[in-house]
């Protein structure tokens, strides 16, 4: 089942589609959130709702799309976890590393990305994100998939002059090595994500979720990633280093995970054979839109980009 979070005459609704090109919207009222809260209980009802209302369904193409989470608790990213990323890594840990981004960030399947001259460069990185569809903690990787609800679209837009800017090259105060009193310092460097993965727009999302019951390996899909009509990147995520039950078991152990979080599972980075390029070089400051991401089984995520 696909599920989708749309605006219609004011209010959010939910869609569910029927095919590729029609879709039947829920009773106001009803949320993806709700849904995936009470799954066992409104999975069926939800696909009797779909029957019933077939002959009312609307063309997907006229949609006003919002995240299909609109704000989610968490949305998780993990870092350079793409095999590609083995022979630039210097140094690293051999577990997921990541950062958050705040549900403010999000953006709707064709809404513009509105940019400003101040972000800098800023780029696309298209990725396969999980939608957490049971609450666990310290769950054990034999039944990490158990609690996903299902897979959509997030293009994590980052900007590396505003990570630039937000990096510190400090001396880190550590207690001395002979476990007195004294201290020492450290040479670092650390950067802080906020503006560059947490700008406002830097996360479109969607348009669907697809539940997991239609995606039997999220290891198997093909990533596209598209710019203004050429072909930059074609990946696949069976080239994700950190496996999705691996992440799921091991964030599991330092953060609760709850229905509709989101965990975005890393940059598709392998060049299309056609001439693609890095998704570094797509540069959306300079260059415009429309970008768009579509992963096998799932659908296309596309914007607009605009600037003031």
């Amino acid at each position: 089942m696909k599920l989708g979070t749309v605006e219609a005459d004011g209010t959010q609704r939910v869609a569910v589609a029927l095919d590729d090109t029609r879709a039947v919207l829920l009773a106001p009222g009803t949320t993806v959130a709700g849904l995936i809260g009470d799954w066992a209980n409104a999975g069926p009802a939800v696909e009797l709702a779909a029957q019933a209302g077939a002959e009312e369904a609307v063309p997907v193409a006229s949609l006003s799309w919002l995240p299909p989470l609109p704000r989610p608790g968490k949305i998780i990213c993990v870092a350079l976890n793409n095999s590609a990323n083995a022979s630039r890594i210097m140094s690293g840990p051999g577990h997921p590393a990541t950062f958050s981004k705040p549900a403010s960030s999000l953006l709707g399947h064709g809404r513009p990305v509105r940019l400003k001259k101040e972000f800098g460069r800023v780029h696309p990185e298209p990725e396969l994100a999980v939608v957490i569809g049971t609450k666990g903690a310290d769950i054990p990787l034999s039944r990490a998939m158990d609690h996903v609800f299902g897979y959509t679209i997030i293009n994590d837009l980052t900007s590396p002059d505003m990570r630039t800017e937000d990096t510190f090259h400090y001396r880190a105060i550590h207690p001395a090595k002979d476990g007195g009193d004294g201290i020492e310092y450290v040479d670092t460097w650390v950067s802080y994500s906020g503006r560059y993965k947490g700008t406002d727009g830097f996360g479109p999302i969607g348009p669907w979720i697809v539940t997991a019951d239609e995606i039997p390996d999220p290891h198997d899909l093909t990533v596209t990633c598209v710019h203004q009509g050429r072909v930059i990147t074609v990946d696949s995520t069976a080239n994700l280093t950190h496996k999705v039950d691996g992440v799921i078991s091991f964030l599991s152990g330092y953060q609760t995970l709850e229905p509709g979080d989101i965990i975005a599972m890393g940059t598709a980075l392998k060049a299309s054979a056609s001439g693609g390029a890095a998704v570094q070089n797509v540069n959306l400051t300079r260059l415009g839109g429309p970008i768009e991401v579509t992963i096998s089984g799932i659908g296309t995520l596309s914007n607009p980009v605009e600037m003031p």
